[in-house]
């Protein structure tokens, strides 16, 4: 199983049936070291970047999923993000969605 740090629309009730046919049970947990910036993405969706400045912090929720369903969010998120695992305040490490500046 995988951990999935998420800051937007993978939240989402819907998003999460369409994308994954199903709901995710997930928890609270924070970002350490990047901004979220919204509507940067298509002008609508939120990317988070990293500052270095561990006073910046970006909350969302942690997800355990499977292989398939880590590479079913990589297919909805597409190339506007990469997917980098990164070590979550809580001491977790998670793949994060953040800005593919390639």
């Amino acid at each position: 199983m995988e951990h999935l740090f998420t800051y937007g629309t993978l939240q989402e009730r819907q998003v999460q049936l369409d994308v994954f046919g199903h709901l995710m049970e997930g928890h609270p947990d924070v970002l350490l070291s990047f901004k979220k910036m919204e509507n940067a993405v298509y002008g609508q969706y939120p990317v988070v970047i990293r500052t270095e400045n561990v006073k910046d912090k970006v909350k969302g929720t942690v997800y355990t999923l499977s292989i398939i369903d880590l590479e079913k969010a990589d297919a909805y998120e597409t190339d506007a993000y990469k997917r980098e695992k990164i070590p979550l305040e809580s001491g977790l490490e998670a793949w994060v969605y953040i800005e593919n500046s390639q």
